[in-house]
């Protein structure tokens, strides 16, 4: 077969490509190319057009698909689209060199490349989370499994030691699912066992996080120093409070994150949700506690360790800390959690005049394609700074007001 290009890439030039913060491309050639994904994980992809419409195959992982052998499949791919053929009909896919047949390609398998190949734009902690309920509810039932043969009966079987807890069995269906949506568009599945059963374990109606009144936020606050906790709970629980940040965001952060003279928490992309950087304007309560704070922790890497680490282990606060310091105060709400601070902080800026857009971007909600400024570390610097500064100084006020 003739071809109007020349391969371009060279082992060496492949070897020596390193992860960045977002996915790119090495071209080879004729629709060729090698994708380096933030994980590190290199894999060969052959983009075309057919029927008038772009698509793209993944061919395999590299080094496992060598240079010449991605040549080879993509010389056998192109030679189909030339001719009028879909290219992705009937195909293998390969993996350590070999074919793999979807016959042969085990559920197991092809959920670890799913997890590599489309979650790592989410946090370290949901990938973490999703891999842990695939390896303790999904793999020992279904792992073992060709991909394409799972039945939706062996799904519903995965779910049914989880009824009891509702919300996990959903999500557990729901991740299945995905993977499967993965599957089909890349041919090697043609069901979604998965979207069979979905509704056969019903779920509670989702309700929304409980949000505090004035006089509600002015009772919790003249409470929380009275509480019997640790300083550091303490610290935290107001933080929660001062800088509006997701409680994960907070309880992972460590100390050289923070310019206490100048008033400024950066919290690096990789620990956000929207997985970009975000810049909290400390109010000047929220310095002087990471001030009275800095002496206990400040000789360790995260600002809230926990108290219950074995010798010479360096981990942070646990996830319930907080939840269970909400659970024992007693300032006349019930059911209010760490999660409901973001939208009572929010609404009360908002109720006094804070612009929407300012609001916003202090809980890191800023929408995707806005300009990359909206992005930026100093982007309404000054009113987010006023806005923290005077929530602060509000939830002050509230606490002598409060009975």
């Amino acid at each position: 077969m003739s071809r109007s290009f020349a391969y371009a890439l060279r082992p060496v030039v492949i070897n020596a490509a390193k992860p960045k913060d977002k996915p790119y491309a090495l071209t080879d050639g004729g629709g060729l190319y090698l994708e380096i994904l933030p994980t590190g994980t290199k894999v060969w992809r052959y983009k075309f057009h057919f029927e008038g419409r772009r698509d793209k195959i993944t061919i395999g992982r590299y080094p496992a698909v060598s240079l010449k052998d991605a040549r080879q499949v993509h010389a056998e791919l192109m030679d189909k689209v030339l001719k009028g053929e879909n290219p992705k009909a009937g195909r293998q896919s390969r993996a350590g060199g070999q074919s793999a047949t979807p016959e042969q390609l085990t559920f197991e398998a092809y959920a670890r490349q799913w997890v590599e190949e489309t979650l790592f734009y989410r946090s370290a902690a949901y990938r973490a989370q999703q891999l842990r309920w695939l390896e303790s509810h999904v793999f020992p039932a279904i792992g073992g499994r060709p991909l394409a043969a799972v039945a939706p009966r062996e799904v519903l079987d995965v779910l049914e030691p989880l009824r009891t807890t509702a919300v996990t069995a959903e999500g557990v269906r729901s991740l299945i699912q995905r993977i499967y949506n993965y599957a089909i568009r890349n041919l090697v599945a043609d069901s979604n066992p998965a979207l069979m059963v979905r509704g056969a374990i019903s779920v509670p109606k989702r309700t929304h996080h409980k949000h505090l009144l004035e006089a509600e936020v002015g009772r919790l606050w003249r409470r929380i120093p009275r509480q019997g906790a640790h300083f550091t709970t303490l610290v935290a629980v107001q933080m929660l409070f001062y800088t509006m940040v997701r409680k994960g965001e907070l309880i992972r952060s460590r100390w050289i994150e923070f310019d206490l003279t100048a008033g400024i928490w950066d919290i690096p992309a990789e620990r956000m949700k929207m997985r970009k950087r975000h810049r909290v304007y400390l109010p000047r309560q929220a310095v002087v506690l990471l001030q009275a704070l800095q002496p206990m922790t400040g000789h360790q890497d995260y600002v809230f360790p926990t108290i219950y680490a074995s010798s010479g282990r360096v981990a942070p606060m646990g996830e319930a800390t907080l939840n269970h310091f909400f659970k024992r105060i007693d300032f006349g709400v019930q059911g209010f959690a760490p999660h409901g601070v973001r939208g009572t902080a929010a609404t009360l800026l908002r109720e006094h005049g804070i612009r929407s857009e300012v609001v916003e971007l202090l809980l890191s909600h800023a929408p995707r394609g806005q300009v990359e400024a909206a992005y930026n570390h100093a982007e309404l610097g000054q009113e987010r700074r006023d806005a923290l500064q005077f929530l602060a100084d509000h939830l002050d006020q509230l606490a002598q007001q409060s009975d």
